[in-house]
């Protein structure tokens, strides 16, 4: 385990140097040039270098890079050039906000996609279950975008069910927390659904059958808990489907977490804030990958992580 770990945190390593490098870069080759939205169109030509030279904007590509290397080991995220504050002070104060949606769209993702997969399995080859599938696969490929425009129009502007937007009750959050839930509860309710039907044709389902055990017995003691084992490494790597997620939705219905700042920096080119954002939500994904192939082998001990 503990070789595993750190073989799994040394990747996590090279993945985030990766992140950093790449979103620098692509960064650095945008056209737009901040120091000219900070000085104004009507500066002077000498105005727009002074500035790109007290941001460093003037230095090579990869000394801009290094320095920031440099300065993200020692903790430091570097200083908004839009609001001259700290990036770890303007993240931290819309990290609460993006944690509380995201547990709770993660909660609804699971909870209506695990629902409709197994019942899409005990009712396989019914009306029901190429409805739930048709249903799953129009969340999946719906845009984050139209859906969050139309169940904000719908239930909160025609039903006025929810708030149009803000933050700070169960009454706010629900509405976005449930368009994230449903957009992406087809992953699960499809591979559920697959799961759940190839556990029901094993022969230990059949042994328990013939024990006398109850339908619903079999279905939540034996099925279930061998059906939902996919599910677990799953939702590591859908936090980085969320998290892409969270930025479309939070701009939509106005919750001020880091998809909404992260949306307000890329609008006005602040890089060190679309940066900082970028390596936040890297190591979230990565540590949510590594907690969930540590707890796969505890809830199923025939998995080895010597193999992994």
């Amino acid at each position: 385990m503990t070789i595993y770990i750190l073989r799994r945190l040394a990747y996590a390593v090279l993945i985030l140097l990766g992140v950093s490098f790449i979103t620098y870069l692509l960064l650095y080759l945008i056209p737009a040039d901040p120091a000219r939205q900070l000085a104004g169109r009507s500066a002077t030509p000498e105005t727009v270098a002074n500035i790109r030279a007290q941001l460093g904007l003037d230095l090579p590509f990869y000394q801009q890079y290094f320095q920031y290397l440099m300065n993200l080991v020692q903790g430091d995220l570097g200083r908004s050039y839009i609001q001259r504050t700290e990036v770890s002070a303007l993240i931290g104060s819309r990290l609460s906000a993006s944690s509380q949606l995201l547990v709770w769209g993660i909660g609804f993702e699971l909870l209506i996609g695990i629902s409709l997969g197994v019942l899409a399995a005990l009712k396989r080859n019914t009306a029901i279950d190429r409805g739930l599938m048709a249903f799953s696969f129009v969340g999946v490929s719906s845009p984050h975008f139209i859906a969050s425009m139309l169940f904000l129009y719908l239930f909160a502007v025609h039903l006025e069910w929810f708030p149009l937007g803000g933050y700070g009750t169960t009454h706010h959050i629900l509405l976005p927390a449930i368009t994230l839930g449903l957009l992406g509860s087809g992953w699960y309710s499809r591979m559920v659904r697959s799961s759940m039907i190839e556990v029901l044709q094993q022969d230990f389902i059949r042994t328990a059958h013939s024990k006398g055990l109850t339908r619903m017995r079999v279905i939540f003691r034996h099925v279930l808990p061998n059906a939902i084992i996919p599910v677990i490494p799953m939702v590591g790597i859908d936090i980085g489907i969320f998290i892409g997620g969270l930025v479309v939705v939070e701009s939509v219905f106005g919750w001020p977490g880091l998809g909404q700042l992260a949306w307000q920096a890329i609008q006005r080119v602040d890089i060190p804030v679309i940066v900082g954002v970028t390596m936040v939500s890297a190591v979230v994904i990565v540590l949510a990958n590594l907690i969930a192939d540590l707890l796969v082998p505890l809830v199923d001990p025939r998995i080895n992580l010597e193999k992994s």
